[in-house]
């Protein structure tokens, strides 16, 4: 069931450095996402060791294993490169006092035939558009997802909360991170949308759900979220990767990533 992606990164109205990062390795049919935190360009640093790492090595231990691979081996695969991401920006920050703290949020997602192993850190997010509904596949590591779980907020007061950007678990702060997987179905005409929290604190699942709505392409869509979420305040960096179950052999490389 082959795949179609696109990414986008955008710095947003208010921020001078990009501290978003994706990438994507088409013949791995793996994407990587990662929104960095930390002082100066620390975030910028975090957010590319981890999606060049785990693109580099999880990338080629997929083509290397290709069909043989269980999904397990997979998943196990993902936690592992997820891992030594983590300890090569957690070695950075404490030999570097420039990149004391920093670290990033991290979504990675590879694409099987009629599934997606999902697996993710922090507040950056997932989503399935199908048949017009919107579903979100992760859940946010964050402080503000803890209180609407105990019942101490609602989900309609959260998005008007000054906790926003308090993320529970983040990739690089501590010497060792789990990585949440999932393991979700896809079929064809399914849209995988990947996205930092500069997308998802700006515009709701409605907005987002008519932008997947009305866009025919991949990157008018990319493009159509982030003017969305730049003409809502564009108060942060904007990342997004998107993904489309096509059934047509070949189509894969199709889009490729760019910068705004």
């Amino acid at each position: 069931m082959p795949f179609e992606f696109f990414s986008a990164t955008d710095p947003g109205r208010l921020r001078r450095n990009n501290e978003d990062s994706v990438a994507v390795d088409f013949d791995a049919s793996l994407v990587v996402l990662a929104d960095g935190m930390g002082g100066y360009n620390a975030g910028e640093v975090a957010s590319n060791i981890a999606t060049s790492f785990i693109r580099t090595e999880l990338g080629r231990w997929l083509v290397e294993a290709a069909a043989q691979a269980s999904d397990a081996d997979v998943r196990r695969a993902m936690d592992i490169c997820a891992d030594n991401a983590n300890r090569a920006i957690f070695n950075a920050a404490h030999s570097n006092p420039q990149y004391a703290g920093m670290g990033t949020t991290l979504v990675v997602g590879v694409f099987r035939e009629r599934r997606l192993l999902l697996g993710h850190v922090g507040d950056s997010r997932c989503y399935r558009w199908r048949d017009g509904k919107l579903t979100q596949l992760t859940r946010d590591h964050s402080l503000l997802q803890e209180q609407i779980d105990a019942g101490l907020i609602t989900k309609e007061e959260a998005a008007f909360s000054n906790n926003k950007n308090l993320v529970t678990r983040a990739v690089g702060v501590d010497e060792t991170v789990p990585l949440e997987c999932q393991q979700h179905d896809l079929q064809g005409g399914d849209v995988v949308l990947m996205c930092s929290d500069g997308l998802s604190d700006m515009i709701d699942d409605a907005r987002i759900s008519e932008v997947l709505q009305s866009s025919v392409t991949l990157e008018a869509c990319a493009s159509a979220l982030i003017d969305a979420a730049n003409q809502a305040g564009g108060k942060d960096n904007i990342a997004v990767i998107l993904a489309r179950v096509t059934g047509q052999a070949g189509a894969g490389r199709s889009w490729w990533p760019f910068k705004r």
